[in-house]
């Protein structure tokens, strides 16, 4: 007979499942005998986080969910960070997690938390399995959740006794397609008629723009719909090819050159907008561009964001309809097209300096000569993420994969572990701060165990970057916020990786080369200045004055 767990690892295969990350404890030893005997393979991560972060990530780039295991209390709420990183982000995925017994309570309450009361907030969906004939019902309801939109983590729970119970065979459920509704034609009909009467309309682009499905409807709507269009953080990369409609990211709120295009349009067209983000623009009541809303939900009103129309449905078919309408109706937009070519020229501006340490602009310009069109850069979550949003130009989707929904650190390293197992055949970078680095560092040893073809690039400024220049900003004293750094060349050759150190500005774009050409895990320890926070994004944009007039 079966047992219950070998009942999960089969309904695992049934969805396709071909990787599960975590950290097993004794609770899970059942499951992790029925993975042995299955053709999932178990990759053993040195922190439950890290192994969340990874599976988060297989969702993210691919559509499918990833999994993640991990034993009961400590072990499972190791995985709330991952969970949020999963739920603000819209990635799919799943977690397991053990627990004691249900039937008999041998060891009493030794290590037992509530663990689904303390997923409830951070998941779709959380349950405990109680029966193994539940478990293939079970496991596709998870999926399906997982996957529906909006996207995002779902968590079950396998008590020990359940997982090692025996019972009939019991098949899996068959996966069936996930559809999702299309908007009316007459709510896009209205949207067509609102972008026809506006002047200078905007597209812009958001998280919910930029699912692993819609880049092909998506890319050539843009293109036939033939509106200069921006994005927000999470929806950069969401359009292929280097198309000369875009205007750049909006990487700040308010005040950044791009912010010029926004503030002389009177209709945005906001597709995916998901206000987790920090707000890419500040609607007003007055005064400012109207905004149609294109999601697969309905919008969340907030006080910077309220919709003046809405389309709901799937974003895909909504855009391909918009282009249907609107394809050779709408004037060419000159006067915002002029003004984007001053924009990337202000953005770029300074990005070949030879100053050492190097300057965020030459950092973002060498890391952008190094990858290939298809090259995998993950951001973990600094200073640096700003310059990257605001200056590094994609070609191909989801080629920069940064977060700014929990905008946790930590998360660089295995996002671009799990980047380097999905597409071994690209280049992929992880960058990461010198703390945000070491807050998950030892899945160095990790990425060199699975023989990773990896180069993880690490800013060194010696402290929390982003909050120290805010703090100064803010005009409070330097307190707080600095800490050695062990010598990272020889951190990482004790994890049997590769070391480099950059010397110079000259030097960035040769070592980088060379970490790609010598293959494994491969790190990069590059000293940063970010005096150029204060100069750029406070002094220039406070003083700045607009280039072109749209009024």
């Amino acid at each position: 007979m079966k047992k219950g767990s070998d009942l999960l690892v089969e309904a695992l295969e049934n969805e396709g499942v071909d990787r599960v990350f975590g950290v097993p404890g004794e609770e899970n030893l059942d499951v992790v005998e029925s993975l042995r005997k299955s053709k999932i393979e178990l990759v053993l991560t040195r922190h439950e986080q890290a192994a969340a972060f990874m599976a988060a990530t297989h969702g993210r780039l691919t559509g499918r969910p990833g999994v993640c295991i991990a034993t009961l209390g400590p072990g499972a709420l190791n995985f709330s960070t991952g969970a949020a990183y999963a739920h603000l982000g819209a990635m799919p995925m799943i977690l397991i997690t053990g627990q004691k017994a249900i039937m008999t309570a041998k060891q009493a309450r030794f290590q037992i938390v509530d663990v689904v009361a303390s997923m409830r907030p951070l998941t779709k969906m959380t349950r405990q399995i109680v029966s193994p004939a539940s478990i293939p019902s079970v496991v596709r309801d998870a999926f399906r959740v997982a996957m529906e939109e909006r996207p995002g983590p779902v968590h079950l729970e396998l008590p020990e006794d359940v997982a090692a119970e025996e019972v009939e065979d019991i098949p899996a459920i068959p996966v069936h397609p996930l559809d999702r509704p299309i908007a009316p034609a007459g709510a896009i009909d209205r949207a067509a008629q609102m972008i026809l009467a506006a002047k200078r309309p905007l597209v812009m682009i958001g998280a919910a723009g930029n699912r692993p499905r819609l880049v092909e409807p998506l890319s050539a709507a843009v293109r036939r719909i033939g509106l200069p269009f921006f994005n927000t953080q999470m929806g950069k990369g969401a359009v292929t090819g280097g198309s000369n409609l875009y205007l750049g990211t909006a990487a700040l709120s308010e005040g950044d050159y791009v912010h010029e295009a926004v503030a002389a349009a009177d209709l945005i067209i906001a597709v995916g907008h998901d206000t987790i983000e920090k707000p890419p623009f500040l609607m007003r009541n007055a005064g400012g561009p109207k905004v149609v809303h294109l999601g697969f939900q309905s919008a969340n009103v907030e006080q910077v964001y309220h919709p003046d129309a809405e389309v709901i449905g799937d974003i895909g078919v909504t855009m391909t309809g918009l282009a249907e309408r609107l394809e050779g109706k709408l004037p060419e937009q000159k006067q915002t097209l002029e003004l984007r070519q001053k924009i990337l020229a202000k953005i770029n501006a300074r990005s070949e300096e030879d100053r050492f340490p190097v300057t965020p602009q030459r950092l973002v310009h060498d890391v952008r000569a190094v990858m290939p069109e298809d090259g995998i850069v993950c951001l973990d979550n600094g200073m640096y993420k700003i310059w990257f949003a605001r200056n590094y130009r994609t070609h191909v989707a989801n080629t920069l994969l940064l977060d700014n929904a929990l905008a946790t650190m930590g998360a660089g390293l295995p996002s671009a572990m799990m980047a380097a197992m999905l597409h071994p055949e690209r280049r992929v970078m992880a960058v990461c701060g010198d703390g945000g680095f070491m807050m998950n560092s030892q899945e160095m040893e990790t990425a060199v165990r699975l023989g990773l073809n990896l180069v993880v690039l690490v800013l060194n400024d010696g402290a929390y970057g982003m909050i120290r220049w805010k703090q100064a900003v803010d005009q409070f004293p330097d307190y707080g916020m600095t800490f050695g750094n062990p010598d990272f060349v020889a951190y990482a050759k004790a994890y049997g990786a590769k070391g480099s150190r950059v010397a110079s500005a000259e030097a960035l774009v040769p070592t980088l080369e060379a970490a790609f050409k010598g293959g494994g895990v491969h790190l990069v320890d590059c000293p940063i200045d970010y005096s150029e926070n204060t100069r750029v994004l406070v002094e220039e944009l406070r003083n700045k004055v607009p280039d072109v007039d749209l009024a």
